[in-house]
C-alpha cells in the first residue's frame, strides 16, 4: 500500500462518518480515528516493516515537512481561461486548509488583500503537519476558491490573485 492510498483511505474514512477502521493486509496494520463532534479529528497509525516502508515510500514523493522546516511553496500557474488577468494559486498537497494559524487568530488573508512574494497564505495540514503555504507572486487577492477546513486535493485551485 503506498502512500496515496493511505492518504485516499484517510479522506474516504473521514468523510464516511464511521468513528474507526482497522485495516490489516500481509505486514501492513493502519487503523484510523475520527470523532464524530463539530472538529474533525483524524489520528492514523500505520505499521510495516521498515524495509518494506522505505521501498514504497523511495518512488512517492517526499512527505510532508515538520512544521519547522521551510514551508511548501504554493504552485502558481495561469488560469485556463487566456484572456483572465487574474494568476491561480494551487495547493501544492492534498490535506486540510485553514485560512488562520489557529482558532482564535486572524485570517492570513482576505479578498482585496495586497500580497507579495514569500507571504504566507494559509495552511494545509496533511497527516498532522501544518505547512504554511507561502505565495509565488505579488499582487492582491481577488477570491478565495475554498472554504476554511476543507478538504483540498493535490493541485487543487484555492486563491485568484491579480499580480497588477
Amino acid at each position: 500500500m503506498d502512500l496515496k492510498e493511505i492518504q485516499s483511505l484517510i479522506k474516504f474514512v473521514a468523510n464516511s462518518g464511521v468513528a474507526e477502521v482497522k485495516l490489516e493486509m500481509d505486514d501492513v496494520k493502519i487503523t484510523i480515528r475520527t470523532t464524530l463532534e463539530g472538529n474533525a479529528h483524524e489520528t492514523t497509525y500505520v505499521q510495516m516493516p521498515a524495509q518494506n516502508m522505505l521501498q514504497q515510500a523511495a518512488p512517492q514523493q517526499p512527505l510532508p515537512q515538520a512544521p519547522a522546516a521551510a514551508p511548501a511553496p504554493a504552485a502558481a500557474a495561469p488560469v485556463a481561461d487566456e484572456s483572465s488577468k487574474y494568476i491561480t494559486i494551487k495547493s501544492p498537497i492534498i490535506g486540510t486548509f485553514y485560512r488562520k494559524p489557529a482558532p482564535d487568530k486572524p485570517m492570513f488573508v482576505e479578498v482585496g488583500s495586497s500580497i507579495k512574494k514569500g507571504d504566507v497564505l494559509c495552511v494545509i495540514e496533511a497527516m498532522k503537519l501544518f505547512n504554511e503555504i507561502e505565495s509565488e507572486v505579488s499582487g492582491k487577492i481577488v477570491k478565495i476558491l475554498v472554504d476554511d477546513m476543507s478538504p483540498v486535493e493535490f493541485d487543487q485551485p484555492l486563491f485568484l490573485v491579480d499580480p497588477s
